[in-house]
């Protein structure tokens, strides 16, 4: 495989592996049996027995990694979908980028949402990156939080925005590997802060599958990762959770 893709790789097993299989690059074939891709023609839920059978052909631990920069499937089924971490890669690569080319140490970089803070702004000051408020009625530039971020990256993921609902229940494109249900733990949105953005991305959705309670216990583990994690109670009202270390503004 490529260099880019090898690098994806890499950072999708450590992600794989610190969520204990919570985030997993190979869940596509549950996006297309609940038709994430395509919510227009959503009718209704997959069979049990539809999903038990794709439960085989899902698990990042069925994929061979060799030095040799080569893959092998274990299961010849499994498919490699790494969009989840591709704007992070994205933007630590642009990133990389501007500090060969320019030898510039303040910037910014934004893909998709997806974000890494180099050094400082013009007036001296750390960057300000707003969060968008959860909520599929929220406007795109609503702001819920604001965080200062210096030589950090930060990333969100949401399912406020992608779902369907059927008979008063709701289903969010965020699926569990492990059972090959949509989430239903009440989070609606996690920011992480990390190093690079590849792995915030990664852990931010990893942790919407976690949940709140070991998201936390998680980030508060790893060195240089802060993360906020929103949940909608019953009375439609968010409650947040931070990591020990996360600083708001």
């Amino acid at each position: 495989v490529s260099d880019d893709f090898f690098n994806v790789i890499i950072s999708a097993k450590e992600v794989y592996e610190l969520t204990k299989g919570a985030w997993d690059g190979t869940i596509n074939p549950f996006m297309k049996i609940w038709r994430f891709h395509d919510l227009k023609n959503i009718k209704k839920i997959p069979e049990k027995e539809l999903i038990a059978q794709t439960l085989m052909q899902v698990g990042f631990d069925k994929i061979e990694i060799s030095k040799e920069k080569y893959l092998r499937k274990k299961n010849p089924a499994i498919t490699i979908d790494l969009a989840s971490i591709a704007k992070g890669y994205a933007v630590d690569a642009v990133s990389s980028l501007i500090i060969k080319e320019t030898k510039s140490n303040d910037f910014l970089v934004e893909i998709g949402g997806e974000v890494f803070a180099s050094g400082f702004r013009k007036d001296g000051k750390k960057w300000r990156v707003g969060i968008n408020t959860p909520d599929n009625n929220a406007s795109y530039d609503s702001v819920y939080k604001i965080v200062t971020l210096h030589d950090m990256a930060m990333a969100t993921s949401g399912n406020y925005r992608n779902f369907f609902e059927l008979d008063g229940k709701k289903y969010t494109h965020i699926i569990d590997p492990k059972t090959g249900y949509p989430i239903d733990n009440g989070v609606v949105s996690v920011s992480v802060i990390a190093k690079n953005c590849t792995l915030a991305d990664g852990l931010a959705t990893g942790i919407m599958v976690l949940g709140y309670e070991k998201g936390i216990a998680l980030v508060n583990g790893l060195k240089d990762i802060e993360c906020l994690i929103v949940v909608k109670n019953k009375e439609n009202k968010f409650i947040d959770y931070y990591s020990k270390g996360f600083v708001q503004n």
